[in-house]
């Protein structure tokens, strides 16, 4: 068996606004109905392929969870990095877990973020890597480059006539005068940072030239512990083990690699000019996403999940709007939008962690307005799920349902409450909401009180 490890810890920074840390780029749902770590687990959903292993961070292990469910489909496990120890780690970890099911497993090693149109194609190249992979080199993937791009990293391969390519060398990210030569040259791929190894012969690999880390995710998988449907590596063990990539811990040593050339419509969606370059153009050469209209302008883009936007003589233009921050920037600083997250993390500002909707096990809240001893906020309850009982020191609450029933305790006092129908929780009231019903539960919460701060509560 193929055993896909999906990797899913990055934040995107360079989608900001709209990629934040509570939300990274992968969960959303910028491409249809399914977000690109959907489309990811989907693209691996298949007889060629165990279940999926997905590595990630805490933080977004309810969105994981919630996200494969929605795509029917059950995980082999879903492991939790206490911190990030970037990607030499996760591939050690694939290894070992990988050949404790299976001594002959393979291992494929992909981002949860990238963006494919053609997955045929892919899932063609992977087959065609498997017999390459099981003598004991570790194939990449790479994407054949139209355009001289100086974004991606290069892969230079040898001069054969076979279709799996050995690989010469990875090239940084080049100029633009080298990419245009990349591309005349006809042997250099895009690096899609894509690998299928075998598990052995890769616990070989880190055993001969990367042991410390090997030994390392060793005793944090030995030392793991369940929480539900989690994995948990033992924090101890695990931040000994040094932050250092796959690239320079095991590619860069070993000789034994190959490459397959192919064009599944790959785009690794790095930054907003990536997004303009993946969107449908109109025939200015302008993209949107939500409601945009363009007036004497070319080679824009537009996301706004609001607000409709109107661009009037502008090219090269970024617009992303989201409810609490808006970005305008051109083209050529897409690759810059990362300084802004650094400023804004410098002076502690909320708009790179989370959005005004907050996700959360149970659904989600999303702040509607807030003043003087008063917040509003639109709730969305989850059919089967449930809050907290809790009480409050400093605020009473009204709720008012606008969508579905609600069971509502408060003191110990059970009842239902139906669309329309609305209940005031005084202040220290120990209260609690569920939704025994089949569809969502919304409604809206108003919060009074001298202090209606999110630490507020104190649970039952």
């Amino acid at each position: 068996m193929i055993f896909p490890t999906i990797l899913s810890g990055g934040f995107g920074s360079r989608l900001w606004p709209l990629s934040r840390r509570a939300r990274p780029k992968q969960f959303l749902k910028l491409f249809g109905s399914h977000s690109l770590f959907q489309k990811t687990c989907k693209r691996v959903d298949g007889e060629m392929f165990a279940p999926p292993l997905v590595i990630s961070n805490q933080e977004h292990r309810f969105l994981i969870g919630e996200q494969l469910s929605e795509i029917s489909i059950p995980p082999q496990a879903i492991v939790l990095e206490p911190i990030g120890r970037n990607t030499a780690a996760p591939a050690a970890l694939a290894a070992l877990m990988a050949e404790i099911h299976d001594p002959d497993a393979l291992v494929l090693l992909l981002p949860s973020d990238h963006l494919m149109t053609d997955p045929d194609a892919f899932l063609a190249a992977v087959a065609q890597a498997e017999a390459t992979a099981r003598s004991g080199a570790v194939v990449t993937f790479g994407i054949t480059p139209d355009i001289p791009h100086t974004g991606y990293g290069y892969i230079r391969l040898g001069d054969t006539g076979d279709d799996v390519k050995p690989v010469e060398a990875f090239v940084e990210k080049p100029n633009a005068h080298n990419a245009q030569k990349f591309l005349d040259q006809g042997n250099h791929v895009w690096n899609a940072g894509i690998f299928l190894f075998s598990a052995s012969h890769m616990l070989a690999a880190f055993r001969k030239h990367a042991p410390e880390v090997l030994s390392g995710v060793e005793a944090a998988l030995e030392h793991a512990k369940q929480d539900l449907d989690f994995l948990r590596l033992d924090e101890e063990n695990f931040k000994t083990i040094q932050d250092i990539s796959f690239d320079y811990a095991i590619m860069e040593k070993i000789s034994e690699i190959a490459c397959i050339p192919m064009n599944p419509g790959w785009s690794d969606l790095g930054s907003w000019s990536a997004i303009w370059e993946a969107l449908e153009k109109d025939h200015n050469q302008n993209s949107h996403l939500g409601e945009a209209h363009f007036f004497d302008s070319g080679q824009c883009l537009s996301i706004s999940d609001d607000a409709a936007v109107f661009v009037l003589g502008l090219d090269d233009v970024m617009i992303i709007n989201t409810p609490d921050a808006l970005l305008v920037a051109h083209k050529n600083k897409a690759q810059d939008v990362k300084e802004i997250v650094k400023m804004l993390d410098a002076v502690n500002r909320p708009e790179t962690v989370e959005h005004r909707r907050r996700y959360r096990p149970w659904g989600w809240t999303e702040r509607i307005n807030a003043g003087d001893r008063f917040k509003a906020h639109a709730i969305m309850i989850k059919p089967g799920a449930s809050l907290s009982m809790q009480r409050h020191l400093h605020r009473a609450e009204h709720w008012i349902v606008v969508n579905g029933t609600l069971e509502v305790t408060i003191d110990g006092i059970e009842q239902l409450l139906s669309e329309n129908q609305s209940i005031f929780v005084p202040l220290g009231s120990k209260h609690k909401l569920a939704n025994r019903g089949r569809v969502p539960a919304r409604l809206i919460e108003i919060q009074t009180g001298s202090y209606i701060e999110e630490d507020d509560v104190v649970r039952e």
